[in-house]
């Protein structure tokens, strides 16, 4: 990177759901002012994200957040300060990501600067960056959280390989509906973690999904079911659930599952640098897991940037950029744009 692009600064700004995230990034790593407006209180009573709610906070949240996050990074004239706009354009919710890119456009129109349209999960690859300048490609990155469940090859920036994902719940999503099952607030991830560090991993035999296959795939519908059986079965029997059990014999088998094609994805390719990021990455029990690999180079992202953060969609931006892509005032949202082709 040349000494001109070092100084380039980057608005970053995240609405794929329910979070509405705006960050100022200078290059590619240094943070010069991050904020986020969280939907959660608003969207617990339903027990899941409302899309038309969420859109609707987004609308109310994005111009006061830009304007603090330009004053805490120094930023008085956009114009002349800012080099890039860049906005997650999908996947994600139409209704939040229509809300995010219009704003982006609308500011990269009165600025006269370049737009860009970011993908949602090459901005959480990106999260591992940002705090890692060692990580560099190849590297495997494993994108785990309530939506997706994938392992990536990153064979250079902009080139991403699919090695395999979840055929049906994603890990977070099963992690929301066994605490849904326990009588656990919402969202169940945080809440089932915390728990299971008080309770008995071997409790109970559930099965870690797909682990004597040799594919790169995953599967948690079985796992989240047998769960549920369980408790149902404990319940009918008039006993007292031991939550902390089932949440820690639970997670157990989702890390096992994990791993072992985290694992299986580093034989087939050789690739020894490996990556996490999503919400799931901030899992105390797949932390302590991949650290415990001692034939790996480990990347984990701070926790804070295991969810979605304006900071991660800045720096996959600017490297975009700086690879020479651009958005138009045409972009469009995309809720199910691929990164990859599978």
């Amino acid at each position: 990177m040349n000494r001109a692009e070092e100084t380039v600064l980057t608005l970053g700004m995240e609405s794929s759901c329910d979070d509405t995230a705006v960050a100022v990034l200078r290059g590619g790593r240094i943070v010069e002012a991050e904020l986020l407006s969280s939907q959660l209180d608003d969207h617990i009573p339903f027990g899941g994200v409302i899309p038309e709610f969420a859109a609707r906070r987004h609308l109310e949240a994005f111009l006061p957040l830009t304007e603090e996050a330009l004053r805490r990074a120094g930023v008085s004239d956009p114009r002349r300060q800012i080099g890039l706009v860049a906005v997650t354009a999908g996947p994600g919710l139409m209704g939040s990501l229509l809300v995010g890119v219009m704003a982006a456009k609308a500011l990269s129109l009165a600025w006269n600067v370049p737009l860009l349209g970011v993908n949602h999960l090459e901005g959480h690859i990106f999260a591992n960056v940002v705090s890692s300048p060692e990580l560099v490609p190849p590297f495997l990155c494993m994108i785990v959280s309530g939506g997706h469940t994938e392992i990536v090859l990153v064979k250079k920036f902009g080139t991403y390989v699919f090695l395999g994902g979840t055929r049906d719940d994603a890990a977070g999503e099963a992690y929301d509906k066994v605490a849904k099952a326990l009588g656990l607030p919402y969202p169940g991830g945080p809440v089932v973690d915390r728990l299971a560090a008080s309770g008995n991993p071997d409790a109970f035999d559930f099965p870690a999904p797909l682990k004597g296959s040799p594919e790169i795939v995953f599967s948690f519908s079985g796992l989240k079911t047998s769960v549920i059986t369980r408790i149902k079965k404990i319940r009918s029997e008039g006993a007292a659930i031991p939550i902390e059990d089932v949440c820690a014999s639970f997670q157990k088998a989702v890390t096992d599952a994990l791993m072992t094609k985290l694992r299986l994805a580093s034989r087939q390719t050789g690739v020894r640098s490996v990556s996490i990021s999503g919400g799931v990455a901030a899992n105390t029990a797949l932390r302590e897991s991949l650290l415990n690999e001692k034939e790996w180079n480990v990347f984990l992202p701070p926790r804070n940037r295991c969810t979605d953060n304006a900071v991660m969609i800045a720096a996959a931006g600017f490297a975009a950029f700086r690879r020479g892509e651009r958005s138009g005032l045409d972009l469009v949202p995309d809720p199910s744009w691929e990164l990859w082709k599978k």
